[in-house]
């Protein structure tokens, strides 16, 4: 059931996409809205059945995996298609098919009556495939098509607005810093690959996960610059490009010039949550390096002081809650 929550948004955006033009605005109200709908229903169906103590559990771990297809395999290399759902990705599709719904609906009213009614709804809920493909990835490399793919949606929504000049390059703004970041992230997943054997969450072909791997490390002495402090600050960089850290947050405040529903969507709700999630569930490498964590403590906490004071300035309430 899971490739249903990720598929219905899917179908949505390729139907609204293609045909929205043609079949008008409550048409295309009712195909957004009803498939995200759809995700939203079955991802509190599935949340709830992973915590049910009946779940069967080889491993006493409360956990889902759907695995469609094995999409990459050189040597010892291997890449699924596949999903994994538990109580850490289970908490985050239900508030970014729950708040995404909301939104969508909100949008119905908003968007009423502009000429690109349909092609907003269709990034939407494009958006809302790659953000739910992002959270239940149960290996590196497909997170990184949903981390890459948000950043698409949010260039092509910052942007929606193709007449207006600062519409568009606040669009290449947000793009060109999250490739920043995306660098670091690709060079932090070589690093798992290159030191543990696998970029999975779980365990496959009798390889245990990085995260297991990791679990069983020492903990490196503060201020020792090893092999587990360098995965964590490189996905660290890769988290601070996403989630607008110091000193990737310049693109945020310009990333205001998308319609409305667009900022609450993605700059406030489920985006800028992605490095958030891609920190909690590499939290095995994260935890055996102090330095790391202190890093990531500090830039947090700057970043918090820093976007509160420029907040006091803005006289853009949109701009004041990103």
């Amino acid at each position: 059931m899971l490739k249903w929550i990720t598929l219905a948004p899917l179908i949505g955006a390729i139907i609204t996409g293609l045909f929205g033009k043609r079949l008008g605005e409550k048409i295309v109200s009712l195909v957004a809205c009803g498939s995200v709908l759809v995700s939203t229903l079955l991802a509190f169906f599935q949340f709830f059945g992973v915590l049910l103590p009946s779940t069967p559990q080889a491993d006493g771990v409360r956990r889902i995996s759907e695995h469609f297809f094995t999409w990459i395999q050189v040597g010892t290399f291997r890449a699924d298609f596949a999903y994994l759902l538990d109580p850490l990705s289970g908490i985050y599709i239900l508030f970014v098919t729950g708040v995404g719904f909301l939104i969508h609906v909100y949008a119905t009213g908003y968007m009423k009556g502009d000429p690109g009614f349909y092609r907003f709804f269709s990034y939407l809920n494009l958006f809302m495939f790659m953000m739910l493909t992002l959270v239940l990835a149960d290996n590196l490399l497909l997170l990184f098509v949903g981390w890459e793919g948000v950043g698409l949606c949010s260039y092509l929504l910052i942007g929606y607005y193709i007449k207006r000049k600062e519409a568009g390059d606040a669009a290449k703004k947000a793009f060109v810093t999250n490739r920043v970041g995306d660098f670091g992230y690709m060079i932090g997943m070589f690093t798992i690959f290159t030191t543990f054997g696998t970029i999975s969450f779980v365990t496959k072909g009798g390889i245990p996960s990085f995260l297991e791997q990791a679990a069983s490390r020492p903990v490196e002495a503060f201020g020792v610059l090893g092999v587990m402090s360098a995965i964590a600050l490189l996905l660290f960089v890769g988290a601070t490009g996403k989630s607008a850290q110091i000193p990737l947050f310049v693109w945020l405040p310009d990333a205001m010039a998308g319609p409305t529903p667009v900022s609450a969507l993605i700059h406030a709700a489920t985006m800028v949550t992605a490095g958030v999630y891609l920190t909690a569930r590499c939290s095995a490498v994260v935890v055996k390096s102090p330095t790391a964590m202190a890093v990531i403590a500090i830039i947090g906490a700057a970043t918090a002081i820093f976007a509160a004071t420029i907040g006091l300035a803005q006289n853009d309430i949109k701009k004041v809650l990103a």
